[in-house]
């Protein structure tokens, strides 16, 4: 499986994504700029958390233009496996692959600390290796986290199972039904604020995040 992670400017995640997969993981991977126009060869696509283009606007509204988004969305209506973090979940809504909106935290802070969190849906790509229901720690950095989606958007991806994490002890941000994560109707294309890379090795405190990765790598060897 070799796996793109899509570098914009203002990116400041991109490294943690590449080592996590690369270093951590031995997997194939390899930065892909934002200038570029196609995905050819790739299996998989990360995109980063940072401050795509300073979040001038609001928080992915700009990096949603960049030439190398269309591949990106046609990526993923081919079902191949799409991933986002904090700004990637970001992105992914601004573009329309994913539903609903980030928006600025309730406290109108920047938030950076370890949550808890719930496993809700392990049938993806990305969560295979987890059990449903299970509790793990991810960290969080960000001022605009705070999920929303309209009533009726919320029941339907509560009743389709789209939630795959959500915050347990606390909500950090005010996210509606305190979502953390959420797949699109297929369950390849997955968003959540957490920094599942950030949490890949004892050294950085757990490795809690580093299953989503190896799920990932998993789902590679079966459809290869």
């Amino acid at each position: 499986m070799k796996i793109a992670v899509i570098v914009f400017p203002g990116s400041n995640c991109d490294i943690d994504l590449y080592e996590a997969l690369h270093t951590v993981c031995d997997a194939d991977v390899e930065y892909v700029s934002y200038k570029q126009d196609n995905l050819d060869g790739f299996d998989a696509v990360m995109l980063p958390g940072g401050f795509s283009y300073g979040d001038y606007l609001r928080c992915g509204a700009i990096a949603r233009f960049s030439p190398i988004m269309p591949a990106v969305i046609e990526f993923a209506k081919n079902g191949k496996p799409v991933f986002g973090t904090c700004n990637g979940f970001q992105i992914l809504t601004e573009v329309g692959l994913l539903p609903g909106a980030l928006k600025r935290n309730n406290s109108l802070k920047f938030v950076c600390k370890t949550v808890e969190l719930t496993v809700e849906n392990t049938n993806t790509p990305f969560t295979s290796l987890y059990k449903k229901g299970e509790k793990i720690n991810l960290p969080i950095a960000n001022a605009d986290g705070s999920y929303y989606a309209y009533e009726e958007l919320l029941a339907e991806l509560e009743e389709n199972g789209q939630v795959v994490f959500r915050y347990s002890k606390e909500n950090p941000n005010g996210s509606l039904n305190d979502i953390a994560g959420i797949t699109n109707k297929q369950g390849n294309v997955l968003g959540m604020m957490p920094h599942p890379e950030r949490a890949v090795e004892m050294l950085l405190g757990n490795e809690d995040g580093l299953r989503v990765f190896k799920s990932l790598l998993e789902e590679g060897k079966v459809k290869g």
